[in-house]
């Protein structure tokens, strides 16, 4: 049985030029931690190392979690811009829509 979570962290992974040492530095884990999702059968996560290793990678929880790939990796990457940008300050939100205002004037 293939083993889609760690398939998706180790691609991700490799994609941002993360070793597994910096990977798990980067999400407070350590090195076995990281090898073993990418390696076990079936990897057992926890849902807060999960959630950091997500957003290191730039995705979300569910995308990493979808067994059938239903999840595009694009969406996952919008939907944890989307988070991010959630959470920033009202006026650098306001920046970024500007921004964004901008390259529709210009099409």
């Amino acid at each position: 049985m293939a083993n889609v979570l760690g398939d998706k962290i180790r691609d991700l992974r490799k994609e941002k030029k993360l070793t597994l040492d910096k990977l798990a530095e980067l999400t407070s884990s350590s090195k076995s931690y990281i090898w073993e999702l990418e390696n076990k059968n079936p990897p057992r996560p926890s849902a807060e190392k999960l959630s950091r290793i997500a957003e290191q990678l730039g995705v979300t929880i569910e995308y990493l979690m979808d067994e059938k790939n239903e999840l595009k990796a694009e969406d996952a990457v919008d939907a944890q811009f989307y988070r991010k940008y959630r959470n920033l300050p009202d006026e650098t939100r306001h920046k970024i829509r500007k921004i964004t205002d901008m390259w529709d004037d210009e099409e």
